[in-house]
């Protein structure tokens, strides 16, 4: 597969995922700086990692969450759990993932995340009373 077909498909995943707001705001902030980066990120993480057969995006929306509860990343965090949703996940889900967590992540890593669910589900439920 070319680096282009790998791109259109990367790019076809990520707006699936995150949604094309999100999306649309990385390219709108594309700097000499980053441009070669967000490539590389639609490239490798968007078409070939979750073009992979293997799991669906609703797992693999779980497990990047565990994986960013674990590693203490905020702001891919808070993106992922709004994007879950664009996969099927439900709060329930989360809150059994952040639950999991807790055990194998640590205590003040779940609580951390239990608000910034709360935090993500406030902003959604209100974004829905605006339409």
């Amino acid at each position: 597969m070319s680096d282009n077909s790998r791109y259109q498909q990367g790019m076809a995943v990520r707006r699936k995922v995150l949604g094309d707001t999100h999306v649309d705001r990385s390219l709108q902030n594309l700097s000499p700086l980053n441009e070669e980066f967000q490539d590389f990120i639609t490239r490798y993480a968007w078409g070939e990692t979750w073009t992979r057969p293997g799991l669906d995006h609703h797992t693999r929306s779980m497990i990047t969450i565990a994986m960013l509860i674990a590693l203490n990343r905020e702001a891919e965090l808070k993106m992922h759990l709004r994007a879950s949703f664009n996969n099927g996940v439900t709060r329930d889900e989360l809150k059994e993932l952040i639950m999991h967590a807790a055990l194998y992540c640590g205590l003040p890593a779940a609580n951390a995340t239990m608000h910034l669910a709360q935090q993500v589900f406030d902003e959604l439920d209100a974004e829905k009373r605006d339409r």
